[in-house]
Formats: C-alpha cells, sequence, structure tokens
C-alpha cells in the first residue's frame, strides 16, 4: 500500500474514467519494459499515491496485462468496482520508443469501452480526458457521465489529444469543446493547444477557455515550466530543473499534483464558489510542478507520494 495515506472528510473523492492500458517502452538500447499506464489511470494511481481517495471507471482484457493494471492500482489504493474485466479479450497497449533526450513516441492498440453506471455519490469531483474522451465506444459513455453527473459534481478534463489515432482535427475539436463548456478545471499541453488552435498564441488559448467558462486553466510547457490562470489571475511557474529519465507520464502526474492540491486544501469549493486566489494558485502551480519533476526522474509513470512531494519541497 501506498504512504499517500488518504484522508477522508478532508480530501474530496475523485471519480476518474477512462482508459487502463499496459505501456510497452523500448529504451535507446531495444530493450523492452511493461509497466501499466494511459492517461487516466496515470492520474488516479497518482491522485491515490498523493493520499486522495479515488475511483477508476475502466475497462481492461482478461490476460497478463490486465491483472498487470488491476494490482498497480490497488497498490495505491485506488477503488476499482467500476473496472470491467472483459473475458477473451487483450487488455490495450501503448507501444512508447524512448529517443536519447528521454522523450516517448507512441503506438497503440487499443480496445476501448466503458461499464455502465454513473458517478458515485461519495465523489465529488469527476476527471476524464485522453483517448477515452474521443475513442468510440466509450467515448459516448464519458460524455454521458459528464452530462449526467450532478450540477455540484466538479468536473476536470485533460484532452491529452492523440492525433495518431484521431486525426480529424475538426471532429476532435467539437468533442472537446464540449467537454470545455461543462468543465471547471482544464489542462492543455502546449502541444495540445497547437494542435487544437494552429496559429494561435498563448494568450489566445487562454481566453478561449476562461471565455468558455472554465474556473481554472493550466497550459504545461514541459521544460519551460506553465501557466496558470482563471478569470483573476494569471502567472507562470517555471519548471524544476530535473534530470529527465523518460517524460512518460509527466503530464498526468502534473494533472494528479494539481487536483490533489485543490482537493487536499480544500479549494475546489472556492474554485466555484469566489475563485482561487492568487496565492493559492502558486502553492497549486508549485505541487503540479513538483510532482511532474518527481515523475520524469524515474523510469515510466511513477508519480511520487505525498511524503515524497512535501520532502522534495
Amino acid at each position: 500500500m501506498s504512504n499517500g495515506s488518504p484522508i477522508p472528510g478532508l480530501a474530496k473523492s475523485v471519480f476518474v474514467v477512462g482508459e487502463a492500458l499496459v505501456d510497452v517502452t523500448v529504451d535507446v538500447n531495444g530493450v523492452e519494459h511493461r509497466q501499466p499506464g494511459g492517461s487516466p489511470m496515470n492520474v488516479a494511481f497518482g491522485l491515490a499515491r498523493l493520499g486522495v481517495p479515488t475511483r477508476l471507471m475502466s475497462w481492461v482484457g482478461d490476460d497478463a496485462d490486465g491483472r498487470l493494471v488491476a494490482a498497480h492500482l490497488r497498490s495505491a489504493g485506488v477503488k476499482l468496482d467500476d473496472v470491467t474485466v472483459a473475458p477473451r479479450t487483450a487488455t490495450s497497449t501503448a507501444r512508447a520508443t524512448l529517443d536519447a533526450a528521454g522523450a516517448a513516441t507512441y503506438a497503440f492498440d487499443l480496445r476501448w469501452d466503458l461499464p455502465d453506471g454513473g458517478v458515485p455519490p461519495e465523489c465529488t469531483v469527476i476527471h476524464t480526458g485522453s483517448i477515452a474522451a474521443v475513442l468510440p465506444p466509450g467515448a459516448d459513455r464519458v460524455l454521458d457521465l459528464y452530462r449526467s453527473a450532478a450540477p455540484e459534481v466538479i468536473r476536470s478534463f485533460d484532452p491529452n489529444v492523440r492525433p495518431a489515432i484521431t486525426p480529424d482535427r475538426a471532429a476532435v475539436l467539437e468533442r472537446v469543446e464540449w467537454f470545455v463548456d461543462r468543465t471547471d478545471v482544464l489542462k492543455l499541453s502546449d502541444e495540445d493547444a497547437a494542435w487544437l488552435h494552429p496559429g494561435e498564441d498563448e494568450a489566445f488559448v487562454t481566453d478561449w477557455a476562461l471565455g468558455r467558462g472554465v474556473k481554472l486553466f493550466v497550459m504545461t510547457r514541459g521544460a519551460h515550466g506553465c501557466t496558470v490562470a482563471t478569470p483573476s489571475h494569471r502567472l507562470e511557474q517555471p519548471a524544476i530543473p530535473t534530470e529527465v529519465v523518460d517524460t512518460i507520464g509527466a503530464g498526468d502526474a502534473f494533472m494528479s499534483g494539481l487536483l490533489a492540491g485543490l482537493s487536499r486544501w480544500g479549494l475546489f469549493d472556492a474554485l466555484r464558489r469566489d475563485g482561487v486566489g492568487a496565492g493559492d494558485l502558486s502553492r497549486l502551480a508549485g505541487l503540479a510542478t513538483r510532482t511532474a519533476s518527481l515523475t520524469v526522474a524515474q523510469v515510466g509513470a511513477q508519480p511520487p507520494t505525498w511524503t515524497q512531494v512535501r520532502t522534495a519541497a
């Protein structure tokens, strides 16, 4: 069990919806490594490691990879009541090839569906994104969940676009905008923004997000840090100098850190009520950035615990 130490009664429970798969990583020496992955699964794992009560709704095959994913999630304390194990089906994989700088390129073998069910009553935050939000047939169920969640449920979204899987930019942008119009917390990488809004600068994309009703918008820029914005405040957070082993799961770790800070510090309610102040916004950006920096210093998507983040601060 992780030493994230869930703190019921303080941290809001998060319901993560999306794909769980196995990353097959081929390093610069051609050696193959297999480990659990998938953006939403990584976020759920990272949240639980950071002490936030977390449930995952997902779908895996009844094979060794599926058992690997389940064991990985249980090790962090993620509740798996909503994960469907599909008989006679292989778990999806993402083959990540690393270059000399540790950056990954991906090739996917995907099957994505979603079980029936709604947001559990104890979960007051729902997070989704990536392949789950755009790839049928599961994507339509994700839309239904987002639509049917109670109005008071906080909604979080990370498009994490994959042009190789969904190359129709106009169709993806339409789907992304449907989610954004209903989203409280939105994260985009600079690569996401450039693909969704080619030729536009960061100020345009930030205005686009806040103009559609987003309460907290973050754009991550890798080694160049991030921008964090609300309708009242905008600030720049520099990256933390880190010796990068690989970048797998960096954005997901950032997302986990951001949501964990909002949850553990009681800021979700403030987000909708009065907005998050500049001081808390800076604290959130620092936590998310440190969570990502600790992750890229290791092989694969292995986010830190809350104790490790606080010790490193």
